[in-house]
């Protein structure tokens, strides 16, 4: 594992911006390329997101859709586009008392991200899958609303399900729980790779969910994803009009997607 580079950290410390619960050696990423907000408003512009985005990311031979059925989201009708910021944590061998009696139970490293991210990242956290402990509640959702970002995508549990509804900070997650995540997990690595059910998640892929589920389209994949998703819906548009106008079989089948069937 490499660590970021000292003058990033550096600069990130005379900043405000090191929250210090996270060693320097286990930060993978600070400055990473990222995709630029005109892109982003073109995928939020797109009606059935996860869906056109899943169909092109077929086509070029990537897994990168996660069902809402393994997925969920806790709010209803929130769509979320941005680059992913991404934690990978494990449970921790002492007993939750024991974590408590040494202090150390602050190795759970939300709050290190949210000031790490830039406005408009999507917090991406891994705890493979574990649907017991919580992750983040409502307080550290406040915090990431407060620093701007999108939202978050749980590989694991979340709690404090009514505040984060009553915030609007969009999250998806494996599960609920009561059962604080303080004491029993501990962060390995941050901007590093995560896997979230069965994809995989890099520091800057773009993150796209919605209530069908969820997208991660790989950076260098980001314009050629959107450009074809763009030429289909023109396509489709066109179709929902022949289709309501009853046109007949030889005008709608040229436009029919035989790649992107659904």
């Amino acid at each position: 594992m490499t660590a970021v580079v000292q003058s990033e950290y550096d600069e990130y410390v005379e900043a405000g911006r090191i929250w210090g619960l996270v060693p320097r050696e286990r930060i993978r990423k600070i400055k990473f390329p990222r995709v630029p907000k005109e892109t982003i408003d073109r995928y939020l512009a797109i009606d059935d997101l996860t869906t056109s985005v899943s169909d092109v990311l077929d086509s070029l031979g990537i897994v990168g859709t996660v069902a809402a059925s393994h997925l969920k989201p806790i709010g209803v009708g929130q769509k979320v586009v941005g680059p992913a910021v991404t934690i990978r944590n494990v449970l921790e061998r002492k007993t939750p008392t024991q974590g408590y009696h040494d202090k150390d139970f602050i190795r759970m490293s939300t709050r290190d991200i949210y000031y790490l991210s830039e406005p408009g990242d999507v917090l991406v956290t891994d705890t493979g899958g574990n649907l017991d402990v919580s992750n983040m509640g409502g307080q550290s959702c406040t915090v990431a609303k407060t620093r701007g970002l999108a939202g978050s995508i749980v590989n694991g549990a979340v709690r404090d399900v009514s505040t984060i509804r009553e915030l609007g900070y969009p999250v998806w997650s494996c599960g609920v729980t009561p059962l604080t995540g303080k004491f029993r997990i501990e962060a390995m690595e941050l901007n590093g790779p995560v896997q979230v059910h069965n994809i995989r998640v890099e520091a800057g892929d773009l993150i796209v969910a919605d209530d069908s589920g969820i997208c991660c389209v790989p950076f260098e994949h980001v314009d050629r994803v959107i450009d074809e998703i763009e030429r289909i819906s023109t396509d489709e548009a066109r179709m929902a009009e022949l289709i309501v106008a009853d046109a007949p079989l030889d005008q709608l089948r040229p436009l029919f997607r035989k790649r992107y069937t659904g």
